[in-house]
């Protein structure tokens, strides 16, 4: 079935994450989109390399679904073949600073200077107008300065820990996509293209508003409790009796009535300490002294199992290739394995995670080999291969 997003071609000059990951969204909804890299590959192919040829687990997931050139765009035949491109193209995906674009001709003037109605979509990683504005950075520094990191610290403040996970590039990449998504439905209602922008910081003082909102009226000044949390009870990671940890949500009074039946003790419901949720988030070193016994003395196995009888939330820490082999995880097929030249074991793609029942997103094409595209791409705006082979020559292409 066709994609929403047929016939919508959209230009990828992205790198890493946030900018990719939206072009791969309009990817997944049947958008044709290019992803366009230096001669030499982009630094973010080549991030934990799995294929012989050094494309990584990154590159992997960013960019199924595109096709794949290479570009000089600050040489005048490169910056010619970005004009010829834009003149084609419904939107420009850039996360790229703004004296970058400004430089490849990818700022929103120039642009639309080819192309009336273009949208372009821009990730910076503070946004524009602030002091900050010029300043460069990654996902990390949007977690650091967003409070999530100070507020996963250990009890006594000490040893900050940041996400593994670059939860603030995923987050800025999904709003860009949904932000691109409208400019096209405005589009079509006013004929006129526009600028969508996204930022880290933005993103990641998005995710801990409520964090943040609480502090500037109530004015709690919350100290970090590392795991455990800090509004309800319990809530924290708990050890087992074989080892593994599990993580256990109690939020709101019906599961924490639950809870309090299933330890079989009264005082967790007459004792004032935790009449209301913020209360037991105010008193949760003793709910979770209290579950970290029932923890020990149960395997994981069993916890998890009586936990869920109880419709108490749980589920144990699991290491990545426990991931990747867990049961329920595979039975839903969340994973597409795609091949790709070279690589002896297929990468598993993560599907769209959004289920759609008539219009679903979904993985049709392995991401590309450097410059895989470029000469049919070239072809397709004029140019013939005595023209192709000059600028693959003069090291445009």
């Amino acid at each position: 079935m066709p994609g929403v997003l047929e016939g919508i071609r959209v230009l990828d000059f992205g790198r890493y994450i946030a900018g990719p990951y939206c072009a791969c969204m309009l990817a997944e909804h049947g958008a044709e989109v290019i992803r366009i890299e230096k001669r030499t590959a982009s630094e973010d192919r080549v991030q934990a390399p799995i294929a012989p040829s050094g494309e990584g687990a990154l590159f992997m997931q960013m960019n199924r679904n595109k096709l794949g050139m290479t570009l000089d765009p600050m040489k005048p035949e490169g910056q010619e073949i970005v004009r010829k491109l834009v003149a084609t193209a419904d939107v420009v995906v850039a996360n790229l600073p703004p004296q970058t674009l400004e430089a490849m001709k990818l700022d929103y003037e120039s642009l639309k200077a080819v192309k009336e109605d273009i949208i372009l979509t821009t990730v910076t990683a503070y946004g524009r107008g602030g002091p900050y504005s010029d300043r460069v950075g990654f996902d990390g520094i949007g977690q650091a300065m967003s409070g999530a990191v100070y507020m996963t610290s250990e009890a006594d403040g000490e040893r900050p820990f940041r996400a593994q996970v670059p939860w603030v590039d995923f987050g800025t990449a999904l709003h860009c996509a949904f932000g691109t998504m409208a400019a096209l439905m405005a589009r079509k209602m006013t004929g006129r293209g526009q600028w969508v922008e996204g930022a880290l910081l933005a993103t990641a003082v998005t995710f801990g508003n409520a964090l943040l909102i609480e502090q500037a009226v109530a004015k709690p000044d919350r100290v970090p409790t590392a795991n455990r949390g800090q509004t309800s009870g319990p809530v924290d990671l708990f050890k087992c009796k074989d080892g593994v940890w599990i993580l256990v949500q109690v939020i709101g009074d019906p599961l924490y009535k639950r809870w309090a039946n299933l330890m079989g003790e009264d005082m967790w419901l007459c004792d004032p300490r935790f009449k209301t949720d913020i209360l037991r988030g105010d008193n949760g070193a003793v709910i979770s002294e209290r579950m970290a016994a029932w923890c020990a003395e149960r395997t994981s196995t069993e916890a998890i199992e009586t936990l869920a009888k109880a419709a108490i939330p749980s589920g144990p820490v699991l290491k990545p290739q426990q991931t990747l082999d867990d049961p329920h995880i595979n039975a839903m097929g969340f994973f597409q394995r795609t091949e790709y030249p070279g690589m002896a074991t297929p990468a598993p793609l993560a599907k769209v995670p959004v289920r759609m029942s008539a219009t679903p997103g979904s993985i049709r094409r392995r991401p590309p080999t450097l410059g895989e595209h470029t000469d049919m791409i070239l072809g397709k705006l004029g140019y013939d291969k005595a023209a192709i082979a000059k600028l693959r020559e003069k090291k445009i292409i």
